[in-house]
């Protein structure tokens, strides 16, 4: 689906292109039942307006940009200092755009995208669920990095490089099975939030049933939906709200490392020991959780193969070769301090 230009939408709207311009830039002279008319067709057909023409006279740029959602995740610094090392030897420019959560990835790109003049996106974060129609204005290359997915995108352009969440979450779940444990909590985000939150809940819910333990949602806490949601306060607050409802548990497994050091915090201020009264278990494989005490079990995901695939991936799509653009690594379970078997 090719985009939608300035002249098709005043073409749609039987109005000048002039009209569509004043519209767009909220000018007080023409009435507001046309501007209404114009921006209902703006809306509907994903129209970006390009604020910077002189870009498109340019020689064609040889810029990357990466859109981070979830810039304060300590798990995505190592990420893009690698992304931008490459890029640079590359001999391309770097930029760095974060894009909040309640923001559309996809609109704040398509502006980028006319502003910058860009070679190539990676998006970095979040959960990527949009219509094919709106993935279709994407005019330049683009691969999701570490950001969930359920099904292949559409067209020719796009390629995907990640960790199987579900799969490795119920790695860990499984694991705190195998030690005994049947009472067993999660610090998580809301299952009808669109993000990694969502498929490492569905990994706890999967092991929890290979291993014939029902589910008990009063041990499943939902962190605040906060900027900074996935934050050690937050896992500070969850575990606390959870220690307050009096339920039996002999294990925790928060879905980021940031949360489960910020759910031992909140244990200690308790007067429980890890692991000997709680075990507790994250995700990402943060340097802070090896330095931890006690040192945190946790799945590491391969932070430096994620990041070097991703662009290896990219500057395929921008060569022209669309083959092999969707990679999934496996993560590893490393078994810290926090964690033991009970009988």
């Amino acid at each position: 689906m090719e985009r939608i230009t300035i002249k098709d939408v005043a073409r749609i709207c039987n109005v000048s292109v002039s009209t569509v311009s004043r519209a767009i830039n909220n000018s007080h002279d023409i009435s507001d039942e046309t501007r209404e008319k114009i921006m209902k067709v703006v809306r509907d057909n994903y129209f970006v307006p390009n604020n910077n023409a002189r870009n498109l006279k340019r020689t064609e740029s040889r810029t990357i940009a990466v859109l981070i959602k979830g810039i304060d995740n300590a798990f995505f610094s190592p990420i893009i200092s690698i992304l931008e090392k490459e890029i640079q030897k590359r001999k391309y420019t770097f930029v760095l755009q974060r894009v909040e959560q309640n923001q559309d990835e996809i609109d704040v790109a398509l502006a980028l995208e006319n502003e910058k003049k860009l070679k190539g996106i990676i998006f970095l974060g979040g959960y990527f669920s949009h219509p094919k129609e709106k993935l279709l204005q994407m005019t330049v290359p683009y691969v999701l990095c570490t950001v969930g997915i359920k099904d292949n995108l559409p067209g020719k352009m796009s390629g995907a490089v990640s960790v199987d969440d579900v799969a490795e979450s119920k790695k860990m779940v499984d694991y705190l099975c195998s030690l005994g444990h049947r009472d067993i909590a999660i610090i998580t985000s809301s299952p009808n939030d669109e993000n990694i939150g969502t498929m490492r809940f569905e990994g706890y819910r999967q092991a929890l049933e290979k291993n014939g333990i029902e589910f008990d949602e009063k041990l499943a806490i939902i962190i605040d939906d906060e900027q900074h949601r996935y934050s050690m306060r937050n896992g500070y607050l969850s575990m606390k709200k959870l220690l307050n409802t009096g339920k039996k548990i002999t294990a925790v497994f928060a879905i980021t490392d940031s949360l489960a050091i910020g759910a031992c915090k909140a244990l200690d201020d308790a007067g429980l020991r890890i692991p000997e009264d709680v075990s507790v278990a994250g995700y990402d494989g943060l340097e802070l959780a090896e330095y931890y005490i006690p040192s945190l079990t946790t799945i590491v995901q391969p932070v430096e193969k994620i990041a070097k695939e991703t662009l290896k991936i990219l500057f395929k799509i921008i060569a022209g070769d669309k083959t092999d653009t969707y990679k999934v690594f496996k993560g590893g379970l490393v078994v810290g301090g926090s964690t033991k078997r009970i009988k």
